[in-house]
């Protein structure tokens, strides 16, 4: 099992943003991801983020959800609730839609998208099949979660897709794909240079 590596080292490397094309949303180069047994209070985390990084909320409870959103509003970081549109609608946040599960409230969240709420951001996960791209495609979403890249402690004796496997998936979305999946200090080096940013739980969750 690779060993453990703090965060410290992954979040000064991403903490300067990389340049946009005017007029496109610069989404951030780092994002922590929740998890209801692994990361059951995420505040202490977010709060060790740079300044701007993201954050992608699953299992959250609504106070402590409320919690974090206002967390990432004086610190100019993004909100994305997961499989709950109508939540994230009264945040004020994006919405981040798992793969394999189907989204509450996602038309309101749509329409709100359509009218052209700034915030509405939306992303979507990706596991290197074809529905990704489609569904991708279809809902014009602004970025991709795109996972496993490695092996990761989330789903133990799964392989990872791997640097070249991610890199050619990763081309076939119609938006930036966000590197998830056994990232840390170590294995951030090997991600292809495509990917918009690094996602984590692990790395991002200690001290």
């Amino acid at each position: 099992m690779p060993r453990r590596v703090s965060g410290d080292a992954l979040r000064r490397a991403l903490a300067r943003p990389r340049p946009a094309p005017p007029g496109r949303w610069r989404p951030p180069r780092l994002w922590l991801f929740t998890d209801p047994v692994r990361l059951p209070d995420p505040l202490a985390a977010a709060a060790r983020l740079p300044r701007g990084a993201g954050v992608v909320a699953r299992g959250v409870p609504v106070p402590l959800l409320r919690r974090l959103a206002a967390l990432l509003r004086r610190r100019g970081g993004t909100l994305l609730v997961a499989g709950d549109g109508r939540l994230a609608l009264r945040l004020r946040a994006g919405l981040h839609l798992p793969e394999r599960r189907p989204a509450a409230g996602l038309l309101p969240f749509l329409r709100h998208r359509r009218a052209g709420v700034p915030w509405a951001r939306l992303s979507l996960a990706a596991h290197g099949g074809a529905a990704a791209p489609r569904r991708g495609r279809r809902l014009a979403a602004d970025l991709a979660f795109l996972s496993p890249v490695f092996p990761t402690a989330s789903h133990p004796g799964a392989p990872g897709l791997g640097p070249l496997r991610w890199a050619a998936a990763a081309r076939r979305l119609p938006c930036p794909a966000v590197a998830l999946g056994g990232i840390d200090a170590r294995t951030a080096r090997r991600v292809p240079s495509r990917a918009a940013g690094l996602a984590a739980i692990g790395a991002l969750a200690g001290a």
